[in-house]
């Protein structure tokens, strides 16, 4: 029983020699003329990086319309596959969950599972900027759209700030 403990303890000190912390999230505001819509986006973001390669991490966010408020959460985990100087490639594989309402309609709820690929630029030690772009699988109803297989939109554009402690 002792080696067990003792093995188990040696394998989670090695996993996290090298784990760091972060926080940060996404804000957005955007108007679109087509359809004379205001949206408001806030979702922080929160994980735990095992070593430079794999991160968990989750998002909890509310988005608001003109005429439509949602609430999604959303965890992931992150590959990391090439770094070179300050700059990453890097996909997240995840699923969300997200309520949302229509004004006078009852409520919705939706989800996706998919990929997500980005870049991120590591500005400092503890600073980084992650940019995603697309999406890759499916969606239905979450957070107000549905999609199946590859999606370009702008609604699938994204910029997060992480601080690592």
């Amino acid at each position: 029983m002792k080696k067990l403990v003792l093995t188990l303890a040696l394998v989670f000190g090695m996993l996290t020699a090298n784990a760091q912390f972060f926080v940060g999230g996404q804000l957005g505001l955007t108007y679109d003329n087509d359809t004379e819509n205001t949206t408001f986006r806030i979702a922080p973001e929160f994980g735990y990086a095992f070593n430079d390669a794999w991160t968990v991490a989750g998002m909890i966010g509310y988005t608001h319309m003109d005429n439509y408020n949602s609430f999604y959460i959303a965890p992931y985990a992150r590959w990391t596959f090439f770094t070179k100087d300050f700059v990453s490639l890097l996909v997240d594989g995840g699923f969300g969950f997200s309520t949302g309402k229509h004004k006078g309609a009852s409520s919705v709820n939706g989800f996706e599972i998919g990929f997500k690929p980005g870049i991120a630029f590591n500005l400092t030690d503890e600073f980084s900027l992650v940019a995603h772009c697309g999406f890759l699988g499916y969606r239905d109803k979450y957070n107000g759209s549905s999609v199946s297989g590859l999606s370009l939109t702008g609604n699938d554009l994204s910029v997060s700030l992480y601080y690592k402690f």
